[in-house]
């Protein structure tokens, strides 16, 4: 049920129906609820509060909200996750976050059980690499070259949903877990807001959005620009990373034009431009030893602690979607693009020639164009039918410069090589499912898909899945499934050719095989249960196991900060979850557990990047993949003081626990073990209190001001997150030390 106490008057009743289409989160904190069809709509879908001045303004149009709300629930049920485990955050769970809008979407990912984090942004759900698709209302963006970039801004999501499991067919190409981001609008989100935010390490972070209607458009915007020395986490303990300036622009707008009751066409759009200094690892030195050291003499080279290395990325995409509602059917059909590039340049005075053997200006880039189509046809009240089909184009670009040594030349004389490829190909997805409801508390769903890729490599497949839901007992959701799973290799992938022009040069690399990257082919089981205890106080219980063919990884191998893709022949992953949550009034509470296990075995593909002796010992040992990590935990709480008055105080606190990711053993022997032993468990903790003033200034025009401390690293614990050893990893990276961020942002 909606609670309603902190309006002053009544809403009238066209608000309270707008309202009252969307199922309620009230809690501050993520919940993981089992989707069990479409008798109950998933709980990734929350209102925002509003505030009086809001209802006098909200309430003059109301046929155009109740509208909205239709249709935004019509849209939401075309891609339900009957059968999957969803960990949904409302609009409040993103502003309790310590950092609110302006913490990293990785920031807020780590708060889902199963999720850990690595280096440069990344997050691994389940044990899977990088597997992760991102949606922007139920349609889902082509991947591209971003590695440590934030494209996705917190502040554009209205909610969000982290959806794992066994998934239904609707869900293809990555299928580790599905963002989903419901994203803002003009219609519920009037008026505008500016913030400036910042602290320590030159922390400098402006942003500013704005929402309104007009008629039959409603829009929405938002803007920031980033400043720090935090870019990229920091290659050793110390406190301050050397050589980490960052500078990143950041847009997202959404325009819509309901033409209807029944149809809506929509366009969203965002450009994101970072440019960052990689981090130089103060006091090595690299020393040419021996004729397998890669190193080169190069006169008047800096000291690896000043080198000066750069890396710039580009993000543009938009996405034009039609909406339509006839009779039984409900459509959302869409054409998308993006563009993605990345840019990295070498120190300019050869360092990069001097300690790795090759100094190489590197650019590389996608372009992807496509269109998605979801229809659901409501045949009976206890079939829903659903359909659809997803088509990618790209094209992909590779250049580089690069300067070497040749073996047996006088020392200062180099040799120059331009590469460069270019190519074209094709992801496609179709599929059809029935929702199918043979008792009144057994939802079953279960459908066919079929994917297929043309790119580097040529492959297809029929791939069935099935869920099954049963709501026992009172409170109780039991759910299991099956998911055939097909995921194209990833389309940034190096040519062969490169490999043979530097043979005989400080470049050459061990093992000159490079097979091509295959598509990955995958068995998912997935089962658990979810409990709601007593009102507010839910649990949660889920198991999940992957048998894999082709199994994909990503490494980072030489300078440039670039993910390459490779297969595991063999792979297995599986695991335990464990979450609770609890609200209650002003306190919300949560927490996450989970046990993994993520291991691979002979490397079949881009053997060049390897050195020969791990490629031989893969090839007959199963070992950890680099992203494993055993155990990963998460919890949070917050507390309002005054929450029902126009001054609420919020203190929040969030934690994450790891066990660490993987790293070589070395064996006494003198042998190693590839990702044979962890890195140290850590746990860090994050708070902040704001405090929220509505009609400070007693004005019609500035609404609320709210002034925010948020501290990351409480307790200044260092931790590692990569130590620079294991399968396709590179330097060393450590988490953030303690940082002091204040901000005040006006609402108006």
């Amino acid at each position: 049920m909606i609670r309603l106490w902190f309006f002053r008057r009544p809403l009238s009743p066209a608000v309270l129906a707008a309202m009252t289409a969307f199922t309620p989160v009230s809690s501050l904190v993520a919940q993981t609820t089992t989707a069990t069809g479409t008798s109950t709509t998933t709980t990734d879908t929350a209102i925002t509060p509003v505030t009086d001045g809001e209802i006098t303004r909200r309430s003059s149009a109301p046929d155009a909200m109740t509208v909205t709300a239709r249709l935004d629930r019509a849209r939401i049920q075309l891609q339900p996750s009957t059968g999957a485990t969803v960990h949904a955050f409302s609009r409040k769970a993103l502003e309790t976050i310590p950092g609110g809008d302006n913490a990293g979407m990785n920031s807020v990912l780590l708060q889902a059980p199963g999720v850990a984090q690595d280096s440069y942004g990344q997050i691994h759900v389940r044990g899977d690499h990088n597997e992760v698709q991102f949606r922007l209302d139920g349609v889902q963006l082509p991947e591209g070259m971003n590695v440590f970039g934030q494209t996705l801004m917190t502040r554009f999501a209205d909610n969000l949903s982290l959806s794992t499991g066994a998934l239904p067919v609707q869900y293809g190409f990555l299928q580790a877990a599905v963002v989903d981001i419901n994203t803002k609008n003009g219609s519920t989100n009037k008026g505008g807001n500016v913030s400036i935010y910042g602290g320590a390490r030159d922390y400098f972070f402006p942003s500013a959005q704005y929402g309104g209607q007009h008629g039959k458009w409603d829009y929405f915007f938002t803007a920031d620009y980033v400043h720090d020395r935090v870019g990229i986490e920091n290659t050793t303990p110390s406190f301050n990373a050397p050589h980490d300036l960052s500078n990143q622009y950041h847009f997202l707008g959404h325009v819509r034009y309901t033409v209807d009751e029944n149809t809506r066409i929509s366009l969203i759009a965002g450009v994101s431009n970072a440019e960052y200094q990689l981090p130089n690892i103060g006091g090595q030195t690299f020393p040419c030893a021996g004729a397998d050291s890669p190193c080169v003499s190069v006169p008047g080279a800096p000291s690896a602690s000043n080198l000066n290395e750069r890396q710039k990325q580009i993000t543009d995409f938009g996405i034009l979607s039609l909406q339509k509602e006839i009779g039984a059917f409900s459509l959302q059909t869409s054409v998308f693009s993006r563009y993605s590039s990345l840019g990295y340049s070498p120190d300019p005075n050869l360092g990069d020639l001097a300690y790795m053997g090759i100094s190489q200006h590197a650019e590389r880039s996608v372009m992807s164009t496509g269109t998605q189509s979801d229809v659901t046809w409501r045949v009976r009240p206890d079939h829903t039918v659903r359909f659809g089909f997803q088509v990618f184009a790209e094209r992909n670009i590779t250049k580089a410069d690069s300067l070497v040594h040749v073996n047996g030349a006088p020392d200062g004389q180099f040799a120059s090589y331009h590469t460069g490829n270019g190519r074209t190909g094709d992801i496609y997805g179709l599929y059809a499912q029935d929702e199918w409801r043979p008792l009144h508390n057994v939802t079953v769903n279960y459908g066919l898909r079929f994917d297929g890729v043309g790119e580097y490599t040529n492959e297809h497949q029929l791939s069935p899945r099935i869920n099954v839901v049963w709501r026992a007992w009172k409170g109780a959701a039991l759910h299991a499934g099956y998911s055939r799973y097909f995921t194209p290799p990833p389309f940034e992938v190096v040519g062969g050719s490169d490999l043979r022009q530097f043979a005989n040069t400080s470049a050459a690399t061990d093992v000159s095989r490079s097979d091509t990257v295959k598509a990955e082919r995958d068995h998912y089981f997935d089962a658990g249960i979810e409990q709601v205890i007593l009102p507010g106080w839910r649990v949660s219980f889920d198991a999940y196991y992957k048998l894999a063919h082709n199994l994909i990884d990503e490494g980072q191998f030489g300078a440039p900060i670039i993910l390459s893709g490779f297969n595991y022949r063999r792979g297995q992953v599986n695991g335990y979850e464990f979450s609770t949550s609890y609200d209650h009034g002003p306190l919300s509470l949560y927490g996450n557990f989970a046990w993994s296990r993520a291991i691979g075995k002979d490397i079949t593909s881009a053997q060049f990047n390897f050195d020969a002796d791990d490629l031989k010992y893969i090839s007959n040992h199963w070992i950890h993949l680099d992203h494993d990590q055993r155990w990963t935990a998460s919890a949070g709480g917050s507390y309002t003081f005054f929450y029902r008055s126009g001054h609420p105080t919020r203190v929040s606190a969030t934690m994450v626990y790891g066990s660490g990711l993987r790293q070589d053993q070395n064996l006494s022997n003198g042998d190693t073990i590839p990702n044979g032993s962890a890195i140290p468990q850590y746990a860090t903790f994050n708070m902040s209190v704001v405090q929220s003033f509505r009609d400070l200034f007693h004005s019609r025009f500035l609404r609320t001001t709210q002034l925010r401390l948020d501290v990351t690293n409480l307790f200044d614990h260092p931790y590692m997150l990569r130590s620079g050893t294991g399968v396709g990893v590179g330097a060393p990276q450590y988490g953030l030390r303690r940082t002091i961020l204040t901000g005040i942002s006006q609402s108006f």
